[in-house]
């Protein structure tokens, strides 16, 4: 009788093992970053529209955008503008939800896009790396396609110039400055 416990007691050792080597080796992997898109400047026959904005204002569209599109996922989240782009979330492991808070420094480019450069990471007392968290949030996450996570860059592309608004108007960013409450877009109308 016996010999019987003692091989359940050491199957079910193994069986932990495995498990804890898997979850290791599974953190561990590289992650392959999807390729950036191509975007195409502003047309010849477009009209520009110059728009000044505050962090206040772009909050309220943000998230009525993330509502309204259904952006939403069986992880909730929320984006805020403050001095630095912050996105909050709720993640549930095992049986637990556990928070979360990524802050990244956004960049305006040249093209009128949006880099935000990961800039610090909390998800309750746990300490991942960030490339895994991110990709975690790729996976889980219900983005817009013109919306880029690069796990291994450490940053999210955010491509204005592919967002589907109506009458085919384009954004573009001219100046994303959130320290100083200075965002500036121009929305490019086609008049074809």
């Amino acid at each position: 009788m016996t010999n019987k416990w003692k091989w359940i007691f050491f199957f079910l050792l193994g069986l932990n093992i495995f498990v804890v080597l898997l979850v290791v080796i599974m953190v561990n992997m590289p992650i392959k970053d999807k390729a950036l898109p191509p975007t195409d400047g502003p047309a010849e026959e477009d009209v520009q529209f110059h728009i000044q904005a505050t962090k206040a204002d772009l909050n309220k569209i943000i998230n009525h955008y993330i509502e309204e599109e259904g952006l939403t996922s069986p992880i909730a989240y929320e984006v805020l503008l403050k001095d630095e782009v912050e996105l909050y979330g709720t993640m549930k492991v095992f049986t637990q939800d556990i928070e979360m808070k990524l802050t990244f420094e956004p960049e305006a480019l040249e093209n009128g896009d949006i880099i935000l450069k990961q800039k610090s990471i909390s998800i309750g007392q746990i300490q991942l790396p960030v490339s895994y968290v991110l990709k975690f949030i790729r996976d889980q996450y219900d983005f817009p396609e013109w919306v880029n996570i690069q796990p291994n860059d450490e940053l999210i592309y955010v491509s204005l110039q592919r967002m589907n608004l109506k009458s085919d108007v384009k954004v573009k960013v001219n100046k994303f400055d959130l320290v100083h409450d200075d965002i500036q877009f121009s929305l490019l109308v086609p008049t074809n």
